[in-house]
């Protein structure tokens, strides 16, 4: 098991959607992952679209989510 740190600190749906794939899939190969919104990460709410499901990403991570 590893433990990482994934730190979001863009508003980029695209690219906050796609660090919470990687968490998800980490969380699910049994590592322990964080996150971590910094900066404008903290609207991560409003950054997905009908592309990027940033809310489907993070409502699915059960890992520690930090704002």
């Amino acid at each position: 098991m590893r433990k990482v740190l994934i730190i979001i600190s863009i508003e980029d749906g695209e690219s906050i959607y796609n660090a919470m794939r990687l968490a998800n899939l980490g969380v699910k190969k049994g590592d322990e992952i964080s996150v971590f919104m910094l900066g404008k990460g903290v609207l991560f709410e409003k950054s997905g679209d009908k592309n990027f499901d940033v809310m489907g990403q993070i409502n699915m991570f059960e890992g520690d989510f930090y704002v």
